[in-house]
């Protein structure tokens, strides 16, 4: 009996013993989420600079893991655009960039780290315009109206606006990104020149009426780890 008893003891406290080291084992294997600094490039515009001789531009985007679900966003670049619109041909080229924080909405597996997030931005830009040419609006005249050379050049332009955004970002290789983006903008300053209107702003894009408008972006980006919390 007594070594019956003595025997359960036993077991009893090695059961416990396994437990024990199980829990411990548990809490010290617990899933670290990775920081780190991303960089990466908006390829659509290189691809629209291919297909458009008018267009030329390049987008550099960086983001930083800062708080859990919260990224810290940078994004900068330059725009050459001509167009024509309201019988105005037009060349504008500049700088711009934007600051501001996403929030990843995804709840990820374990040891994944994609995102669905929405995110503000403010953006700044510095650009120079040039009227290339217009044409009268002479509706109703016999001959055509011609084309007007002026090579008028506008300089030290500038514009802000903020924006609201809603993306997404796939880790399709490892710390190898790739992301899309839609946002919606709405102007919050804009220096105007004497007697014309800023049609097109780098990073704003097309200038709407009302002062606002949309952009997307197209990512490839690779996250640079500094640590694991």
């Amino acid at each position: 009996m007594i070594q019956l008893q003595r025997l359960l003891f036993f077991i009893s406290l090695l059961c416990s013993v396994v437990a024990l080291n199980a829990q411990q084992e548990q809490d010290t294997t617990k899933v670290k989420q990775v920081y780190g600094i991303r960089f990466g490039v908006d390829i659509s515009k290189p691809i629209i600079s291919f297909i458009d001789s008018d267009y030329k531009g390049l987008e550099i985007v960086a983001d930083a893991r800062v708080y859990k679900e919260f990224y810290a966003a940078l994004e900068f670049g330059f725009d050459n655009k001509t167009g024509t619109e309201d019988y105005l041909n037009y060349t504008t080229e500049g700088s711009y960039f934007k600051i501001g924080a996403n929030y990843n909405a995804y709840k990820n597996w374990v040891g994944m780290t994609n995102e669905i997030y929405v995110g503000l931005r403010y953006g700044v830009s510095f650009f120079d315009q040039k009227l290339n040419s217009y044409t009268p609006n002479m509706y109703g005249t016999y001959l055509p109206p011609e084309t007007v050379e002026v090579n008028t050049e506008l300089n030290g332009l500038s514009a802000q606006w903020a924006e609201f955004v809603l993306g997404l970002k796939v880790e399709t290789f490892k710390n190898f990104y790739m992301g899309f983006s839609l946002s919606f903008k709405a102007i919050t300053s804009n220096k105007d020149p004497e007697n014309f209107k800023n049609l097109y702003i780098p990073g704003f894009y097309n200038v709407s009426l009302n002062n606002l408008g949309f952009g997307f972006n197209y990512t490839l980006s690779y996250l640079i780890p500094y640590a694991r919390k």
